[in-house]
């Protein structure tokens, strides 16, 4: 399916109008970076709401009974962009999806959601205004803005909805995976999520430059499946998975077809 652009609306419920025109304003005059790590391009806007509405159809098909679970290939990725900023490569939050979610089909609200990241505040307050229950699952290293510590379990009516699971750099696969597993059965004991959405993070690649860590494609497969199994029991299999970080060309394609392919052997069973 071709990602369309998302609407505009799903953009000023997730962030605030000042942050669209300074997206806007540095495409426009060709500044070239919102923030170090923030690059842009003159294609940079149309890339980045189709990225979001990329993810929004996913939802879309999914919930609709069209396609038992769906794979996101975006770019640019949405994980670090908070309500007010562009940051970590990302624009606009590609949780966008779940405002889209809430916002238009109001016989979901209600319904359980697993989120594999962060999402804007904003996005956070008009989900649980709609009555959506989140837990988001994270693993970082190095913590993202001073976010993604255990003790960190949300706030007000958010609270007790994540879980973080730090991981130091340079830990072993086998560790990583463990810490992984041991997280997903704590949170499936009393989360019988509606629908689980995957931010698919791949830097944490043994390759990669960036994430310090050394998980390998098998790993992967196995995270991945340990997720799909959880879907199975729960969910009936809806899964949306949205490409996010990953930044070594060499290996990513690699590892993004490991992930998809046991995506695509749940769906043919």
């Amino acid at each position: 399916m071709e990602a369309p652009a998302a609407p505009s609306g799903y953009v000023r419920a997730c962030h605030t109008s000042q942050h669209f025109k300074q997206v806007a304003r540095a495409v426009s005059e060709r500044k070239g970076y919102l923030d170090a790590d923030t690059t842009v391009s003159p294609r940079s806007t149309d890339a980045a709401l189709r990225a979001a509405g990329g993810a929004c159809l996913g939802v879309d098909a999914v919930m609709r009974g069209e396609v038992r679970n769906a794979f996101v290939p975006a770019r640019p990725p949405g994980h670090h962009a908070t309500g007010e900023h562009s940051m970590g490569f990302c624009l606009f939050n590609s949780r966008l999806r779940l405002v889209a979610l809430s916002s238009t089909t109001p016989r979901w609200s209600g319904w359980q959601l697993l989120i594999g990241t962060c999402i804007t505040a904003t996005a956070r307050r008009n989900l649980l205004r709609r009555s959506f229950r989140l837990l988001l699952l994270n693993s970082s290293i190095p913590l993202v803005s001073g976010n993604g510590a255990r003790g960190e379990t949300g706030i007000g009516r958010g609270r007790n909805t994540t879980l973080n699971v730090p991981v130091r750099a340079k830990t072993p696969a086998r560790e990583h995976v463990r810490m992984y597993d041991a997280a997903v059965e704590e949170i499936s004991v009393n989360l019988k999520p509606d629908l689980i959405l995957i931010s698919a993070g791949f830097d944490a690649h043994e390759s990669d430059p960036l994430g310090q860590l050394r998980l390998q494609d098998d790993d992967y497969v196995g995270m991945t499946r340990t997720i799909i199994n959880w879907a199975q029991a729960t969910c009936a299999g809806r899964i949306v998975s949205c490409l996010e970080g990953g930044y070594n060309l060499g290996t990513l394609g690699g590892s993004v077809r490991a992930h998809v392919k046991a995506l695509c052997a749940d769906s043919a069973n």
